[in-house]
């Protein structure tokens, strides 16, 4: 990972447009249950995060802070959180720690902020999924939502 930067990045027109053609390649992939490429309001009043080698974009992590307005069993309301919209890496990149290091960087930037993660998961992969969140990243396990299609 030593050509690899991990930077916050100030959203601009030309990054949004990257963003939102990265989006596409992660929808004609077909690897999360409803996952729709991006439109500028999808990114916009969130805090960005990006993974670079040389000049191109090959990951990105985007999401923004919050306030839980209610009890939870995790957190009590009022407590803030910084909620993962997306993570996502270019296929030719993965496997070579370009997701834990936007991870990384981007809960080192809200920690004194926020006292929480959060995100949500759609991917079909969920074995290998759960394995990054939990055994690579140290989140917790919360909650599942299951669905069969009858």
């Amino acid at each position: 990972m030593s050509d690899i930067t991990i930077r916050e990045a100030t959203l601009t027109d030309e990054l949004t447009e990257t963003l939102i053609a990265l989006s596409r390649d992660w929808e004609a992939e077909n690897s999360c249950h409803g996952y729709r490429a991006n439109d500028r309001s999808d990114i916009e009043g969130n805090r960005v995060f990006l993974a670079h080698e040389g000049s191109r974009v090959i990951g990105y992590l985007f999401g923004k802070t919050s306030v839980s307005e209610k009890d939870s069993s995790i957190k009590p309301k009022g407590s803030v959180y910084f909620e993962i919209e997306e993570l996502y890496v270019r296929p030719d990149c993965r496997s070579r720690g370009v997701g834990r290091a936007l991870m990384a960087f981007a809960e080192a930037a809200v920690k004194g902020e926020a006292e929480y993660l959060m995100l949500s998961t759609a991917t079909k992969n969920w074995r290998a999924i759960l394995h990054f969140y939990i055994d690579e990243m140290g989140m917790e396990f919360w909650s599942a939502r299951l669905f069969k299609k009858i």
